[in-house]
């Protein structure tokens, strides 16, 4: 199956998702077809290197193409400006020039940082992302946003650059640890939540992490990734209507900060959600029974929905304030309307202004977590 985002705000930024099993046999051709170089880095992290890196540097190497890969350490606390810095030196040291393209392989992380390398060596080189978690075959393999993390929070250092090709070989899911696996139906959840009722109902009967039935997965991942192309599609940069797949990250972004990361990105995404639906329904922008919807089907999915004991509001709300959306000072959510629907408040404006004062109370009661 092939998925095109159809981009039009930079020439030729157009490209295609393909989702199928067996392609990373495939990959030396596809490289070669969407994004002829002289050489390519691949980058892996510590953990994927041994699993999928090397074999496909190894891959390509056997098909007559340079390739060299390079490895960082495993975790989020890992996307940093500095293992940005070492990426690109090493790079520089091995004589990668600008005919040279990278090739992501691994996570949202791997993608992130390695798009960052890409964005930045040399002005800009091509890339390719090889997503191998659910979380990054879904969601954060589209769209071109790369960048890295600071100690102010998430991704404020970054550039959008498209990637030529992304490559979801679903048989590369068979590895990924159960909790990794629920952390991406947190994205699925979410892209329903937003864009699509019936999927959301899908989603709401199916126990995909647990049988992880070829089946309904295809279905799963394709139907994300139609969804997150068709809002990339129509607002490439983030102007507008593609500010709603932060639904959830606000809240979430501050819960992966100020927990050093102990919680996985969907994992916060999931309780941000339930905190941001609630939110939506006590400024009557959402229909009531919203969050209740979203947080039942986060449960069925065996995702948290509650913000943990010891997360105090205080430090939370800073770490909100540095979320890209915040403008003026006031922190800003892109709020459901209904399950399945998400609309402007005004004009081509997605997001919504919400006091201080009601965002505390909704996170300090507990009872209703």
């Amino acid at each position: 199956m092939s998925i095109r985002v159809p981009l039009r705000e930079e020439r030729d930024s157009s490209y295609d998702i393909l989702i199928d099993r067996a392609l990373l046999a495939r990959l030396p051709a596809l490289v070669a077809q969407h994004c002829p170089a002289s050489v390519y880095a691949l980058i892996s992290d510590s953990h994927v290197a041994k699993l999928y890196g090397e074999p496909l540097a190894a891959a390509l190497r056997a098909a007559g193409m340079s390739a060299e890969l390079f490895t960082f350490p495993a975790g989020e606390w890992n996307k940093t400006r500095e293992t940005w810095t070492a990426l690109c030196d090493r790079l520089l040291a091995a004589h990668v020039g600008r005919d040279g393209a990278v090739v992501a392989v691994g996570g949202g992380v791997t993608g992130d940082v390695a798009g960052f390398v890409a964005a930045t060596y040399h002005r800009g080189i091509p890339w390719v992302q090889v997503p191998t978690t659910l979380l990054a075959m879904i969601d954060s393999s589209i769209g071109g946003k790369t960048g890295v993390d600071t100690a102010h929070g998430k991704n404020l250092l970054g550039a959008f650059h498209q990637p030529r090709l992304v490559i979801a070989d679903l048989d590369t899911l068979a590895t990924l640890a159960p909790p990794q696996f629920a952390a991406g139906m947190a994205e699925a959840i979410k892209h329903a939540a937003i864009a699509d009722a019936d999927y959301f109902a899908a989603l709401e009967r199916a126990d995909v992490p647990l049988t992880r039935d070829p089946v309904a997965l295809e279905r799963v991942v394709a139907r994300s990734v139609e969804i997150k192309a068709e809002i990339v599609a129509a607002d490439e940069r983030e102007r507008g209507r593609r500010a709603v797949l932060n639904f959830g990250h606000t809240v979430g972004h501050a819960l992966e900060a100020t927990s050093g990361y102990a919680l996985l990105h969907g994992e916060a995404v999931a309780i941000g959600m339930v905190v941001e639906a609630r939110l939506a329904e006590a400024l009557r922008v959402a229909e009531a029974g919203t969050a209740r919807r979203i947080a039942a089907a986060l449960h069925h999915h065996r995702l948290p929905t509650a913000i943990p004991d010891g997360c105090t509001v205080d430090p939370l709300l800073a770490a909100m304030r540095h979320d890209k959306k915040a403008r003026d000072g006031a922190l800003r959510f892109a709020l459901p309307f209904r399950i399945g629907a998400m609309r402007p408040q005004r004009g081509d404006e997605w997001t919504v202004a919400v006091p201080d004062a009601l965002l505390r109370q909704i996170v300090e009661d507990r009872s209703a977590n």
